[in-house]
């Protein structure tokens, strides 16, 4: 049989732009707003989760990872659909219309969830100004608008912060001026506040500090005055702040003066209501979304493959381009859907985004002609064909799209059950590829199948860890690191740019190092790149462990770290990610190459499944969608993160072990491998 001619250049005829297929504008430009809208959702996500609707933060962490796993997983039918009915084109355009429909949905936020908290008697609706780190509550106490704080630690981080009064309609992004009044009701017998020793003490007790006392005395209504040794005088009535749940503890004395009341510990209870109308109308838009990434993204990559003919040698650069357009997106989302998000309202970042994803649908759409003739459907009068009843093949195909948001907003609503379904099924496929490779493979055929499978499980704990970006990691940037950075309080969703960012600026470098390794022949192998990238997405947990640990428990951690964390990442995955779609496609036997890239989209799912069972077990308890103990719960995020880190770190280093293994699977002239083939085919 004659070999097949190997292209050297491009087609003749074909149109560019600059010196690649004039195609690769239109999927470029697609792809970049598409990851605008997704990552500008993404960015704002778990924030409006857990302070617009209320969730606590476990159930937003699961919400949050089995959405981003359902992405991934239901892109499979996306594939599936466009490789055997719909093409490429028609399959991108309508996973267009899905996610700019979604990302629009989610600007229908409602007057968000109302939370009643219930303390010394009394039932006070909780009320919110602000969002992200600038978010602040305030109860109508007594008949007046009252700042509303948690804990002593919270109460003395603010005592430089001036504010100005909330407008009688108890609406826009108001604070209260501080007047340095009084104490509390009933200053003894509080927990956390009470007075030590006899009747007469001089000792007041705060959370473990005490303070000394010089006189007691009554003021001309009859009210109780402490007066501490420090000159400060204690009453019953303020016209400032409300410290409730007083549980931390703290180096630091807080002004007691701005306090009016207290609850015991524990001796609380809040309810929540949610708007049901808002709540279905949040899941009913991520699972449009779900099913627009699922007919999109796997297919605008086919596209760009498509666009150059077998063996051109501009494929990897048009493909290193495209790339570029995805952290494009990415980057640029953070900065502005983000900002105008947090600064502005939920419903103009997630506009916003539904903005971009309408931008990248006008772009696809009328630039369709410089596709030229690529990404059609593999047989028009198929999808004419009746599926059943009056319905056609195709729009059999765009209806599958309704089964597949019902099915999402079910398991979304009950998103817990996410992650052991995504943990089953991968188990099934796993047995499923490995009986296959037994029944169905031979040689060197099936070694390199175990090598490809391999890689798909191994990039489970690289995900779980990484995906923490959007969840648990967004969390803590939000709620326990100073993000003033000279001056300007950087709103959280824009430290997710950390990432795209630093690829713009060190992916050209790994590549020229690993050139220059290579040449050197000392250039790591894939295995041992994957290990590397594992290994490294637990050492950057460690960073940040180390830098929330450098400071008291209950004090902010420097930026610095989140920086840090972020950049080990993204080493990371650029140790990863790259050659892990690669491997697959080298890999796997021909005929399942559409299979194994199911495969990699499962695994994918079940790793960003695994990040929200994660990140619920760094969740903190919540009021209002604060914390209601900073110590407290920066304990536990080190714990939790202490704990995946070292996990990584080990997951890591095994598998750095098991590299020479995963290598010599890989390898096509492996002695055993070629004698079982010659024996197949009658040679020895």
């Amino acid at each position: 049989m004659a070999e097949p001619s190997v292209v050297t250049g491009p087609p003749p005829g074909e149109k560019q732009f600059f010196g690649h297929p004039r195609g690769l504008v239109i999927c470029f430009l697609t792809e970049m707003w598409e990851r605008y809208s997704y990552y500008g959702m993404r960015g704002l996500l778990l924030l409006y989760l857990v302070q617009h609707f209320l969730f606590t933060d476990g159930e937003a962490n699961f919400i949050y990872g089995g959405y981003i796993a359902l992405v991934y997983i239901m892109s499979m039918i996306g594939g599936v659909l466009s490789d055997k009915y719909l093409g490429q084109r028609k399959a991108v355009t309508f996973g267009a219309i899905l996610l700019v429909a979604g990302h629009f949905g989610m600007a229908f936020e409602g007057s968000g969830s109302e939370e009643t908290l219930s303390f010394n008697g009394g039932d006070y609706v909780i009320e919110d100004v602000g969002r992200d780190d600038r978010r602040q509550l305030f109860l109508d106490y007594e008949g007046e608008t009252r700042r509303l704080v948690f804990d002593s630690t919270q109460f003395a981080q603010m005592e430089d912060d001036r504010y100005s009064p909330i407008g009688d309609d108890g609406q826009g992004d108001y604070i209260i001026e501080r007047q340095r009044r009084g104490l509390v009701q009933n200053i003894c017998g509080l927990v956390g506040l009470g007075c030590a020793g006899a009747e007469n003490s001089t000792t007041l007790v705060l959370n473990g500090t005490r303070f000394e006392v010089t006189s007691e005395t009554a003021n001309a209504d009859k009210e109780p005055v402490l007066t501490l040794a420090d000159g400060r005088t204690l009453t019953e009535k303020s016209e400032t702040d409300i410290l409730v749940l007083a549980t931390a503890t703290t180096d630091k004395v807080p002004d007691l003066s701005n306090v009016i009341a207290t609850a015991a510990d524990g001796n609380y209870s809040t309810s929540i209501e949610k708007q049901a109308l808002y709540v279905n109308i949040l899941f009913f838009s991520l699972a449009l979304i779900i099913a627009g990434v699922g007919f999109l993204k796997p297919n605008i990559s086919t596209i760009v493959g498509d666009l150059y003919p077998k063996g051109d040698p501009r494929r990897d650069g048009g493909f290193t381009l495209f790339y570029m357009g995805i952290n494009l997106g990415s980057f640029l989302a953070t900065w502005t859907c983000g900002i105008l998000g947090i600064l502005y309202g939920w419903a103009w970042g997630f506009g916003l985004a539904g903005v971009g994803m309408l931008l990248g649908l006008l772009v696809f759409h009328f630039g369709q002609k410089w596709l030229d003739g690529v990404a059609n459907p593999p047989s028009v009068a198929k999808l004419k064909e009746k599926a059943f009843g009056p319905v056609n093949i195709e729009w059999a195909c765009y209806l599958s799209a309704v089964g597949i948001v019902v099915l999402c907003m079910g398991l979304l609503k009950h998103a817990e059950v996410i992650g052991p379904i995504a943990a089953t099924f991968g188990v099934l496929v796993f047995i499923g590829f490995i009986v296959m490779s037994f029944t169905q493979l031979q040689g060197k055929a099936r070694k390199r199948m175990w090598a490809a499978l391999y890689f798909a499980v191994a990039q489970i704990p690289f995900w779980s860890l990484f995906e923490q970006a959007g969840s648990s990691l967004t969390l803590v940037t939000s709620r326990l690191v100073d993000t003033t950075i000279f001056g300007w309080d950087v709103p959280t969703p824009v430290f997710q740019s950390l990432n795209a960012g630093f690829i713009f600026i060190f992916a050209p470098f790994i590549a020229m190092m690993w050139v220059g390794l290579a040449k050197r022949k000392w250039e790591p192998s894939t295995p041992v790149k994957f290990a590397l990238g594992v290994f490294g997405a637990g050492l950057g947990y460690l960073v940040l462990v180390a830098g929330m640990s450098s400071v008291g428990p209950a004090a902010l951690t420097p930026v610095f770290f989140i920086f840090a964390i972020y950049w080990v990442h993204t080493m990371a995955e650029l140790m990863l990610s790259p050659v892990g779609l690669s491997a697959m496609t080298k890999l796997a036997p021909a005929r399942m190459v559409g299979l194994f890239m199911a495969a990699w989209f499962v695994y994918s799912g079940l790793g960003n499944a695994l990040s929200g069972v994660i990140a619920a077990a760094a969740g903190a308890e919540t009021v209002g969608g604060q914390i209601v103990d900073v110590a407290g719960a920066k304990k536990n995020y080190i714990q939790v993160f202490s704990s995946i880190g070292y996990i990584g770190m080990g997951i890591g280093f095994v598998m750095l072990l098991i590299a020479p293994i995963i290598r010599r699977w890989m390898e096509e002239d492996d002695a055993d491998v070629v004698m079982v083939e010659d024996t197949l085919e009658g040679k020895v």
